[in-house]
């Protein structure tokens, strides 16, 4: 959902109301101690509008601050109201009403069953079992610390070396003439970095290059014609647990959701009837083992 095409805030609240339709009224939680407001007699919670909040959480990013729980609260003021209406029209008698309440009841159910039985009951010695585990597998690849001048055309290149050549330092040319906003700044520094994260014909030169070399020819690429300085190489540091431990704990949970639900499946009594709709058999997970996670490259 994108609140763009809304102009002002009344448009905005429109169009969170509109969306608003979709949550599940029957599963969230009330309390007489947190009344926001009242629409007919029934109360809005602070609860819900929390529970409003999460859902649209990316959206009202985009909000200043102080806007943000007003407009919530507005827009459930809005589909409350609409509620009452679609009550007084029969429409929680229809079909459709009831077919979406058993979806939203049952994705309320397990979203919450998922949020506190599992995520929440990962253990230090889980995380550090499963890191120790992708570590015991890893090895470190190579990399390189490399500093580059891009320019556009073969004949800068060339006058570049032709500089270097002559005595020129490579950072200060590099802050002069390098067209790359991301590294000119610093001298063309561009930090370590391990075979696949460059362009092939950029990759191929900085690794074939030797501490304190600078390429001979200009290097072309995608991006125009390159000059390349390494500075050091070395097999990368394997990470410590606190740089990765985001990463490891949504690999734990990973698992432990994968783990529990084929248990489930396993105990449940699944019958397909339609033979149409009959799911795919699920594909092994790939073992994050062999690559464990990095924190990102030093630039």
């Amino acid at each position: 959902m994108n609140f763009a095409p809304a102009s002002g805030t009344r448009g905005r609240l429109g169009l969170l109301a509109a969306a608003l339709i979709a949550l599940p009224l029957s599963v969230l939680p009330a309390s007489a101690d947190d009344v926001v407001a009242r629409v007919n007699g029934k109360d809005i919670t602070a609860a819900e509008v929390q529970v409003a909040t999460d859902v649209f959480g990316e959206q009202l990013a985009q909000i200043p601050e102080a806007q943000r729980r007003p407009m919530i609260v507005g827009a459930l003021i809005d589909m409350h109201v609409m509620a009452d209406a679609a009550k007084a029209a029969g429409t929680a008698d229809s079909p459709k009403y009831k077919a979406r309440m058993a979806f939203l009841e049952a994705q309320a159910l397990r979203n919450t069953y998922v949020e506190d039985e599992l995520q929440g009951k990962i253990s230090d010695d889980e995380i550090k079992a499963r890191y120790e585990k992708d570590i015991a597998g890893f090895v470190p690849p190579e990399e390189v610390h490399a500093r580059h001048i891009l320019v556009k055309t073969e004949d800068e290149a060339n006058a570049v070396l032709k500089q270097l050549a002559d005595g020129g330092n490579f950072e200060a040319i590099a802050k002069e003439k390098s067209q790359d906003p991301g590294s000119k700044d610093n001298g063309g520094d561009l930090g370590f970095f391990a075979k696949g994260q460059m362009v092939p014909e950029f990759e191929a030169e900085a690794f074939a290059l030797k501490p304190g070399e600078t390429s001979t020819k200009p290097v072309k690429s995608q991006f125009g014609y390159h000059v390349i300085k390494v500075e050091e190489r070395r097999t990368q540091p394997v990470p410590t647990l606190d740089q990765v431990r985001e990463q490891v704990i949504q690999m734990v949970q990973r698992d432990k959701y994968q783990d529990t639900l084929a248990k489930m499946h396993s105990a449940a009594k699944i019958e397909i009837l339609d033979p149409t709709a009959a799911p795919a058999a699920p594909a092994a997970p790939a073992d994050p083992a062999a690559t464990p996670a990095t924190p990102a490259p030093a630039k």
